[in-house]
């Protein structure tokens, strides 16, 4: 979908961390911090690899991706981040968000999660911009 739409696709990824899963905040936050060292998606990408989030993994995973562990817990527990995370799931909030993940078009929910759906809502989007 990226690939066919490389001129007009964004993405944009936003923290909503489930409160009922306690390893969420913390999964969040790691991904976030890794990305203050340019290792967002990365770290991002092993989490969701994972069969279990912990705190080993989180750190095992930070080894891995070799970032500067003392930076990488320093932004963890950052005002920073903190904020980062309590605005997108303030947006999230607003924009009527129940779970993850939820995907919006232009501030259009998508309700057909395939390819095609996908590409259906770009075009009609692109569409109403001509």
């Amino acid at each position: 979908m990226l690939e066919n739409n490389a001129d007009n696709v964004k993405i944009v990824f936003k923290n909503m961390p489930l409160q009922f899963h306690k390893m969420a905040d913390p999964a969040h936050r790691a991904a976030l911090a890794a990305g203050e060292q340019g290792k967002f998606w990365e770290f991002h990408d092993k989490l969701f690899a994972a069969k279990k989030l912990s705190n080993e993994l989180i750190d095992a995973t930070a080894a891995e991706l070799a970032l500067d562990i003392t930076k990488f817990k320093a932004d963890m527990d950052s005002p920073k981040i903190r904020m980062m995370i309590n605005k997108d799931l303030s947006d999230a909030k607003k924009a009527g968000v129940t779970g993850t993940p939820t995907v919006f078009i232009n501030g259009r929910k998508l309700q057909q999660r395939s390819l095609q759906g996908f590409q259906k809502l770009i075009d009609e989007e692109l569409t109403k911009k001509k």
